[in-house]
This record gives C-alpha cells, structure tokens and sequence, in this order.
C-alpha cells in the first residue's frame, strides 16, 4: 500500500478532498458506481487501459475511506461486489462538475493531445 511521504494538510479542504480522489482511477470508479454496484471483474472491463493491480489498489484505498463499501457474498465461487455508500455518493455533485467542464472545455484537449478520431 503506498504510504504518504509528506503528510495531508489537515487546515486545506481542497487538499483533503483531492487527498480522496487524487489517483487517475478513483474518480472513474466513483462514477460508474453511482448507478449499481459492480464486481471487480466488470469494473476492469470498463477500465481496459487500466491495469488489474492498479485498479484493485485504488479500489482497496476507496473503501479504506469509507466511500465504497465491499461485499462478499460467501458462495462458491466467492463474489464480491463494491457500492458507494453515503460519503462517496456525496462526492457525485463534484464528479459531476468536473465532467460538465470537461465537456465545456473540449477544445483546451484537443490543442493538448489532437483531436479525437472517429
């Protein structure tokens, strides 16, 4: 697990929030557990360029902070399934913000990386 070398300033809501949702993946996830909960596998499908151990660490962080809740189900073969709980749906409104700049600000991506293909 990685381990902070400097510590979280405690008196900086923003770096406390970023200090949740600062990875490349954990905001990705967030949002598409806002609509059910899924199973680690289906979460790697969404995720492809992602890989499985960086993935299963950032989700392992996620319910560390108390944002997703995992489940496992004690059956053969055992299933697990995340969901957010009530902290990290109240993430959403930011999640949500950011997606919505994203798609206002198009433009500012396609001068930093090109264009999109078709």
């Amino acid at each position: 697990m990685y381990e902070r070398k400097i510590p979280v300033d405690l008196d900086c809501p923003l770096r406390l929030t970023m200090s949740l949702i600062d990875s490349k993946w954990k905001s990705c996830m967030l949002d598409e557990l806002r609509h059910r909960s899924l199973r680690p596998s289906e979460l790697h499908k969404l995720f492809p360029e992602a890989t499985p151990r960086v993935l299963d660490i950032q989700l392992k962080e996620l319910v560390e902070d108390g944002l997703v809740s995992k489940t496992t189900y004690h059956e053969v073969p055992l299933r697990t399934e995340y969901a957010l709980t009530e902290l990290g749906r109240s993430l959403l409104p930011i999640i949500d913000s950011m997606i919505e700049w994203g798609n206002r600000n198009t433009e500012v991506f396609e001068r930093k990386y090109g264009a999109a293909k078709e």
